[in-house]
């Protein structure tokens, strides 16, 4: 039995995989572009059937395509929907910047699946891809892709993360450490405190993020080849994204402007910037868990991280901070890929952005990362900690910082005196400013007591 099988279209023949259910343009595309070996996410195939799916819907309520027609396109494309054929979008990511190559590889799928199920003969272009052009499809997609996964898997993933902080600063908030400016001895602050900040920037990004939604679900899709809507009933874009919404659960529009939103991607850009922020937040919240752990002789040690698996493969015992460096590099990852995004973002070139692939590629990829490493930061690494309080007391009963509290009583050239005088003769603070001050011991205690002096305000 031959391995391969012939398909035509309008550039002639070729031969295709026998069992593929995609037809020549895809094979075409497998041949012109033996690039990377990357694919198109999941997502992102997945939002292709949806939009085939409402295509179909809405022409079939147009009455430009057969109900029995419509029906078939329809169930192909919930199999779509559901995964069931991603092994056949085998189309690279670097390709033609329209992304017309995965635009046809799905309308062949798609066609090939309708036909095969029912008694019909369905054209990729003629009736899957009614109404419809790759140059709205593609960024109709990356939008509704986005949108999904924002909803489905980030934003929840980072109010997971919010509540963990939280229940987190619960448990362990009273505790007074030693704070940190310049990675040098500062003021005492506690983890309610430290906590609270890293709170307040995963919920800052959360923010910045939803916002985005309202200018992702604005989509394309009606606009065809230019913007103009050429071969779309005038109707379509609004019917359209009435279906749409109904299948998908999430409330989409048309663009008010066809020409921005395919002639730019600047929504996504933006959405890239905010991913952006997110990352360097995680970044930070990771490399202070990082600093914290570090040790457990020679280094901070002001709480110990979740073993989870041997640290070295030279060193028996080692244990390293696994879950913030894994959080790290993907941070690492998604500001390279908002680089991308950003140049890919220029390439709106006249009436059509021609880098909506490696966009697509980046932005989902950045999406699954942050939800990815949100839930193991809330899971693995957040909830898990546990507070070395003998150490944090040793450092601050030895912090010539605190001397800061008496800087309103005996003036900042005094306390830097006695500051120094504690670091040299390593002594507590409170015995070194006993001796140059005419303070009390009671006096200096209530002064210099860390848990008060985390609440400001003048001694």
């Amino acid at each position: 039995m031959s391995t391969t099988r012939i398909e035509k279209d309008s550039m002639g023949t070729l031969e295709v995989t026998a069992n593929a259910l995609y037809k020549a343009q895809t094979q075409r595309a497998i041949n012109n572009f033996p690039i990377s070996g990357l694919k198109l996410p999941s997502p992102f195939i997945r939002a292709l059937g949806y939009i085939k799916q409402a295509a179909a819907q809405t022409n079939a309520h147009l009455q430009h395509l057969p109900a029995d027609k419509a029906d078939a396109i329809i169930n192909a494309a919930q199999h779509i929907i559901d995964g069931e054929y991603n092994e056949q979008f085998p189309v690279d990511v670097f390709q033609t910047g329209s992304g017309t190559s995965t635009n046809m590889n799905v309308n062949e799928v798609i066609a090939t699946l309708a036909s095969s199920k029912s008694t019909l003969s369905i054209h990729p272009n003629d009736d899957v891809n009614m109404g419809q052009s790759s140059n709205d499809v593609i960024p109709t997609a990356i939008h509704v892709s986005c949108v999904i996964e924002l909803n489905n898997q980030l934003l929840p993933a980072l109010k997971h993360l919010s509540q963990a902080i939280s229940k987190k600063s619960d448990t362990v908030g009273d505790i007074v450490k030693t704070g940190r400016t310049h990675l040098m001895d500062a003021m005492p602050v506690s983890f309610s405190q430290t906590l609270s900040g890293w709170q307040a920037q995963v919920d800052h990004a959360y923010a910045h993020i939803e916002n985005q939604l309202k200018s992702l679900s604005a989509l394309a899709q009606g606009g065809t080849a230019v913007g103009t809507g050429i071969n779309a009933d005038p109707a379509f874009a609004t019917l359209f994204n009435e279906s749409l919404s109904n299948n998908v659960g999430i409330s989409f529009t048309p663009s008010d402007n066809f020409f921005f939103s395919i002639g730019s991607q600047d929504s996504v850009v933006s959405l890239s910037g905010s991913l952006k922020m997110l990352a360097v937040a995680v970044m930070k919240i990771s490399n202070d868990l990082r600093w914290m752990n570090s040790g457990p002789l020679a280094g901070l040690a002001e709480i110990e991280l979740e073993a989870l698996q041997p640290g070295s493969s030279i060193m028996p015992g080692k244990v390293n901070p696994v879950i913030p460096e894994a959080a790290s590099m993907a941070c690492a990852q998604v500001i390279g890929n908002d680089a991308t995004i950003t140049v890919a973002g220029q390439s709106g070139n006249f009436e059509l952005n021609v880098m909506l692939p490696v966009i697509a590629y980046n932005i989902l990829q950045s999406i699954e990362l942050l939800t990815n490493i949100s839930n193991l930061l809330a899971d693995k690494a957040i909830s898990t900690f546990k507070v070395n309080e003998p150490n944090l007391q040793t450092a601050l009963s030895k912090n010539p910082i605190l001397v800061t509290a008496l800087n309103p009583i005996i003036g900042y050239e005094a306390a830097a005196k006695i500051a120094k005088l504690a670091y040299q003769q390593n002594r507590p603070i409170i015995d070194v400013a006993k001796e140059h001050t005419t303070l009390s011991e009671d006096e200096l205690r209530k002064l210099l007591n860390p848990q008060k002096l985390t609440q400001g305000g003048l001694s």
